[in-house]
Formats: structure tokens, sequence, C-alpha cells
């Protein structure tokens, strides 16, 4: 499944790189075909001679793996806590972890502390990693292969010093005389890790054996203080030897044997996490976390996933209560249903929580509980317990709350007070509502309700695509924010408007940020995992740049703003399908929406406007054309009527580009200014609403799949005002600009011919010229942007129904 990038507001904005229309899926998806094709990285060239004390890096490797050999046979684990300790390491952690932190510190000296937060540095295979706080959002995900060590002697127990590898070890106590560990792509990947084997594999024990030794690592029967345990899934499936389970009692990380091949084959170990067997086990994707399956199956199971919580009085799908009338509990006007959200990328963790106190009819109170990641229902923990003292579970619920948030639950549900606990969730506060993936209309459903529709046919069909749950379904899981267990179509204004405080006081904050290299990635580190918290996705990343945080934060924010509006709109239409549901929320909208007709004049002047202005979508190697399938003349109540903005200044028709899931609020509550001001497209001149006289700057927002290839262009009659600014790039300040109320015209690279432009309804202005190259060929926009910061000033006026197809489809109005 090919998906575009389509960002969520109303206003059109876009950079003409092909690349930037492409979804993090479809990006990462080619960055993974691409790998086959490239040759294996070879290993880095290092000096002859180490600086220290001239001995090749070969050497050095061979040395340390002969003394983690002698080290390991005679000191145990515990002893290795103790040095830890001694020397103010990090002694905490599976025996394993203890066992690579001493060996490192006693061969190449005890590690300083993070440059970034002070938290403790940890080998990981590859790198070193922190495994600090950075703040009370995020731990600390700083990295490097050249880690600052203490210049002193390391402490050594009584215990170590009376033992057979007492002098072996005080030969590196001088720091003069320590190696230096060359951490870089090398071609032995498991270099100081002790590795097991167990069960039937592909290859027998002996080779795997040989094969590990070669790169660098050992080989170990027992699973105490290894890195891993490599076992095929079929031990899985058997029910698991004991082996198996004292890994798992002991924290060690059991693989498939691909962790093996794909480390040899990079020369650089490969998280574990990634080649966990439970993910392995999973059948055609079930029970795999969607972030840790390919893009199309993400897709695909997303699409096809019945959500299973619709808002605040929803009762959880996998407790089967509903089935018997259950309801979420309510006392002193609280609703005991809470969802929680947590996102550590530093501590691999990307969590949600689910807590419900729910009263069956006849019967007792029920407490539900689960925390999991999303798709990943198997490994869950999940408890639902019968209650027959209300009190009792009351208390319960209110005592969950607090473990796992770190808050009171009553300031919280009362007054939304909250304060974030470091590796605590965070609740996603929910609307008393249907979220509209749940109350729009199934597939099924929409036959039905358009056939007992008593509006005009080409309207009931609009309207059939608004109430739909399948454009809020694909929106949602365009962005990553699909998760089937939280409502993210059912958000509170509260929850919103800290969304949105967030994103703008981060804006802020970078504009005005000094650090650069490692600090000021943190700061853009605490941000992503502050963000994806707020925002449960189930694809977190780091953002890196203004144009991810335009099209992933700020873009995404709008598209689940919009979403929230049409949810409330449309409410639960499954069960009145036959009672003419859509005119019942045709009516609710508060607008006017009639076809125009096909032979009047204003319909040959749009399609004209279409050809000149529309330039080919590009995906991979095929390129889409648009045909007209049918426009509607459009009047809005709210914001500006028609009338109004035609007594205003410098009118023109401009297009506004927008997913077919932001306009029904489109439609209903009129334009909203950007939520933030950042500088890419779209964003570049501030919180205004940003119109295009091109209709390939639109086109990019109406296109989101090749598999659904309709869409909306939206036209407007946009004023300037009296006080037009012409400008190309970004100013350092939009503020001026916002208060002024001035309109800014950015110019593009690519801007209609003049000449052909032409006046409609006396004295509006359409730019209806085919496009030419401009005199502004170093502009970051592609096309003309007008941005007003006034909604008083945009009046919408047409829906334009497009069709993408392939480029030799011949553009026309379709009969």
């Amino acid at each position: 499944m090919k998906l575009h990038e389509k960002r969520s507001h109303s206003h059109a904005h876009g950079t003409g790189d092909e690349e930037k229309i492409m979804t993090r899926k479809q990006k990462a998806d080619q960055l993974k075909s691409n790998e086959g094709n490239e040759s294996p990285k070879k290993p880095k060239v290092e000096a002859d001679n180490d600086q220290h004390n001239g001995k090749t890096t070969t050497e050095v490797a061979k040395e340390f793996e002969e003394f983690c050999k002698s080290v390991r046979e005679h000191l145990s684990v515990a002893q290795m806590r103790e040095i830890l300790e001694a020397n103010g390491q990090d002694s905490s952690g599976s025996d394993a972890s203890v066992v690579i932190k001493c060996l490192d510190m006693l061969f190449y000296g005890p590690l300083e502390k993070c440059q970034i937060c002070n938290g403790d540095l940890e080998f990981d295979g590859n790198r070193y990693s922190c495994k600090g706080t950075y703040s009370e959002w995020s731990s600390c995900v700083y990295k490097t292969r050249s880690p600052a060590r203490k210049q002193e002697p390391f402490k050594l127990p009584d215990s170590v010093l009376n033992s057979p590898v007492a002098e072996l070890v005080k030969k590196y106590e001088d720091p003069k005389l320590r190696p230096h560990r060359y951490v870089g792509v090398t071609d032995k990947p498991f270099l100081g890790m002790m590795i097991s084997l167990m069960g039937r594999l592909s290859r027998t024990h002996q080779y795997w054996k040989t094969k590990i030794e070669k790169h660098g690592g050992t080989v170990s029967n027992s699973v105490i203080g290894v890195t891993c345990l490599v076992a095929s899934p079929a031990e899985r499936e058997r029910g698991g030897s004991s082996k198996l389970v004292e890994a798992m009692e002991r924290g060690v990380r059991v693989v498939s044997e691909a962790w093996l091949l794909d480390s040899i084959e990079k020369q650089e170990a490969q998280p574990l996490e990634a080649y966990d067997i439970v993910t392995d086990l999973a059948v055609d994707g079930k029970g795999i976390p969607w972030d840790k399956q390919v893009p199309e199956e993400h897709a695909i199971e997303s699409l096809s996933a019945e959500l299973k919580l619709y808002g605040k009085r929803g009762v959880y799908k996998d407790t089967r209560l509903q089935e018997q009338g259950g309801q979420i509990f309510e006392e002193d006007g609280i609703l005991y249903n809470c969802v929680f959200s947590l996102c550590d990328q530093g501590g691999a963790i990307n969590e949600y929580c689910i807590m419900q106190l729910v009263k069956v009819p006849d019967s007792n109170l029920h407490l539900y509980y689960k925390k999991g990641r999303v798709g990943d229902d198997p490994n869950a923990q999940e408890r639902l317990e019968e209650w027959k003292d209300v009190d009792g579970a009351v208390e319960e619920f209110v005592r969950l709350f607090e473990e796992v948030t770190g808050n009171e639950f009553e300031p919280w549900e009362r007054e939304k007070k909250f304060q974030k606990k470091p590796l605590k969730f965070y609740p996603i506060d929910m609307d008393d509502g249907v979220d509209v993936r749940c109350g729009g209309l199934g597939l099924r459903q929409l036959g039905v309700a358009a056939a007992h529709c008593k509006l005009e046919p080409m309207v009931a069909n609009f309207m059939k695509v608004l109430c739909s749950q399948e454009i809020y379904k694909y929106a949602l899981m365009e962005m990553d924010l699909d998760a089937p267990d939280l409502p993210m179509g059912m958000l509170s204004n509260v929850h919103l408007e800290r969304c949105e405080e967030v994103l703008q006081e981060f804006i802020e904050k970078v504009k005005s940020m000094k650090e650069s290299g490692p600090k000021a990635e943190a700061v853009w580190s605490d941000f992503s995992q502050r963000w994806f918290t707020l925002m449960h996705s189930s694809r977190p990343f780091i953002f890196r740049d203004y144009q991810e945080l335009a099209d992933h934060a700020a873009a995404s924010f709008e598209c689940v703003r919009d979403i929230v509006v049409a949810s409330h709109m449309i409410g639960h239409m499954g069960d009145d399908t036959l009672d003419d549901p859509l005119s019942d929320r045709y009516k609710k909208i508060g607008c006017s929406i009639s076809p125009l007709d096909k032979d009047s004049e204003d319909y040959k002047m749009i399609l004209n406007y279409v050809e000149k202005t529309y330039e080919p979508v590009k995906l991979a190697d095929i390129e889409y054309g648009i045909s007209v399938e049918n426009i509607f003349n459009v009047e809005t109540k709210e914001g500006p009527s028609f009338d109004e903005v035609k007594k205003l200044p410098n009118k023109r028709l401009l297009w506004c580009g927008t997913r077919s899931s932001n306009l029904l609020r489109h439609l209903h509550k009129g334009f909203l200014p950007a939520s933030c001001s950042l500088s890419v497209p779209g964003y570049m001149f501030g919180k205004g609403i940003v119109c295009s006289d091109a209709a390939a700057e639109a086109a990019r927002y109406g296109f989101t799949a090749v598999d659904r290839p309709e869409g909306f262009l939206v036209l407007a009659v946009f004023s300037q005002g009296e006080e037009i600014m012409e400008l190309k790039n970004p100013p350092e300040d939009t503020k001026p600009l916002e208060e002024k109320k001035v309109c800014v015209k950015g110019l593009g690279r690519k801007k209609p011919d003049e000449s052909e432009y032409i006046d409609w309804k006396d004295d509006i202005k359409v730019p209806c010229g085919r496009l030419i190259p401009s005199e502004h060929q170093d502009s970051p926009l592609e096309y003309n942007e007008y941005t007003v910061y006034d909604p008083k000033q945009v009046s919408m006026r047409f829906l334009v129904g497009v069709k993408f197809e392939e480029k030799d489809t011949v553009m026309d109005a379709q009969d």
C-alpha cells in the first residue's frame, strides 16, 4: 500500500520537493529497499598503532577478549557489582549488563557521567548510551563511540584483590597504561559479548560457536551473565525449556537466529529488541507491536482494526462487558474511565494504559486494567476483577491511578491538575462523545444511508463521504495516530490546548536556543518524547528539523483537532441508518451545499482554472493527473458570507488544500489559522490562513493514497486588504505581521501568467493563467502563497470534487 504524506490543515503549503510528499512509512520502506543495493560497509581503517601503548587495534581487541575470558572465570557477578559500586559506576541491571559494564571499566577505565544529563553511560554493543533522565518527560538519548573516562586509578574490593585475577586486573589500574577503546564498524560485532545458544537452529551449534568467536564473541552453555540467548521460535511454541524460562527470569533477551546473521552481515551488533523471539513467533503480524511491523502490514492492520474505546463513556471492547449492558461507573460527577500514554525512547518504551470501572446490570462492579504496546495484545498486562464492595473498587482504581501516574486521581478529574513524573504515564483526556471511527458509517452502512437520504443525490453522496469512518481511519493511519485502543478522535479541548501549548513553547525555545551538537539534539529529543506521550503514536521518532515538525506535529495536531469536531458532529450513526442520518448531519453542519450546473459559466471557469494551474503529482515513477468529478457551490453560516467578503478590497479566488477528514470542520466552523509559525512553506508567515493561486499546491493535500484517488479542492474568495507585503523568505519574527493583520504574498518559483487572469463577479480576480517560471528562482516556495490573519477576509465558495489518475488520463469533467 503506497501512501502520500498529506498535512492536515486547510491552508495549502509545500516545497515542490518530491521527497516531501512521501510519508515516513514510504521513506523507511525506500531506505530499506535501497540497503540491498548498496555494498556492505567496510570496516573503518584505523591507524596501525594505538596512541597510548603502541598496540594495533586488532591487538587491543584480542587482549580484551582474553582479559574478559579470564575475569569471567574467576569473578562472580556479585563481585562485579561490588567493583562497579566502589568506583561510582552504575551497578543495577541484569547480570549480563553488569558483566559488560564491569569488564569495560576494568580494561578501559571508569566512565565519566553523561555530558547532557549527568547520567550513567552503558555500552550496548554498538556504542555507549546514557541511561539517565533528561526531564520528567524523557530519558536521555545521548550516545557516543568515544566516551570520556576518569583519569584516575580504579578501586578494587578485598575479594578481588585476593582473587587469582588480581594481578591481571591491576595491570590496567594506571590510566596511562590503559588501551583506548575503538568503537566503530568492525568485523567483530560481538566483541565483549557472551552468547548462549539453545534448541534446533538452522545451523549447528558448533557452526555458530565458530562464527561468534571469529567475530569477537564467546559462547556459553549457561544463561548466567550472557548478553542474549539465541533460540528457535519453535522452542517457545513447545512451551519452552528450563533454559528459556531461566533466561526470561533473569531478564536476558531471547532472540532469533536472524540477529546473528544481520549483525555479521552489517558488521555491527543489531538492537536485540528488534529480534525478540516473541515478535518472530507472531503469525501474519498478529501480536507484533505496530512499530516493529513493516509499514504495509501496519497499514493493513490499522485499517481493519475495530476501535476498542470510543470516548469517556465507552466500555473497552476487550472486556466484553458491553455485551452484558455494562456502562462506565459514575459517581459524584466523575466517570471512572481513564487512558494513559508513555513514550520514552531512551528506555524503548511506547505504551498505553487503560483503567475502567464498569457497572453491569444485575451484577457487581468490574475493575478493568490493561497496559501494553499497540498491536501487541498477547504481551499486554491485563486484569478484569469483579468487586462486590463499591468503595473498595473505587479505592483500588484510585490506587492504580496514583501508581501509574504518580499523581492523585481527584485533582486530575475535577480540576485537571497534573504533574508529569519520570517514567510515569500521562492521561490522555477523553471527551464525552463517540470517536468518528466508531460513530461514523461503516462501508456496509453507507449504501443504505444514501438510499434513504432526502437530499439531492450528489449532495447525499458528498455527505456519505464526510460521514464515513474510512476517511478518518485513513487520516489517522497516515499520521501513525491510529491506535485502536485510544480514542484519538474524541480528545477533550483541555488535552488539545495542552498539545498546542507544548508545540508552541518548543518552537519558541528552539528559535532562541544557543546550544548546538548533542545538547541541541537533547532538546529536540525531549520534545519528541513529550509530544508522542501527548499524541500517542504507533511509530514515534525523534524530530530533527522544522519540516518534520510541520508535517508530523503541527499538521497532525490540526488534523486531530478537526477530526474531534467531526466526531461531535457525526455522533453515533450506526443505529439509525433508516432514519436519514445524512440529512440530519447536513442540517447540523449549518451550511448550504448545492451542485453547480456543468453548463454554467462558473463551472467552465473553474475547469479552466484547474487545467491551467495544476501540475501532476509524482509518486515513484508515476505521475498523477486530475479529473474534475463535480463542483459544489458552498455558503457557510460560520465565518464571513460571500456578500461580506465581496465588500472588501483586493479580492482573489484562490485554492485551499485540505484532507477530506478536515472538511467537515471547515464547513461547520470556517477556516482556522495555522497552529504555529515555522520557517517552512505553509507556516512560513505565521499563524494565518494560507491559500494559493495554483491548484497543484492544493492538490498535494487532497491526494492521500493511490488506492483512494478521490479528494476535494477548496476555492475561497480571499481579500488581501489594503496593505499587501510581498516576501520570498520567512521573517525572523511573524508576530508583527499577525498583529498588523496585513496580507503577505509569498513569492514562489512558479506563478500564473498574469496576462490570462480574468475578473469574476465584477471585481474578483481569478489568477487562472498557465504556470510559468517567476523571477524568484531562489525562493523556498514552489508556488505563490497568500496569508491573511483575520478569518473575516476569507469565505469558502466552491468545493471541487476531483479524482487523481495516471497522467495519460485526459482531464475533463465527468459526465
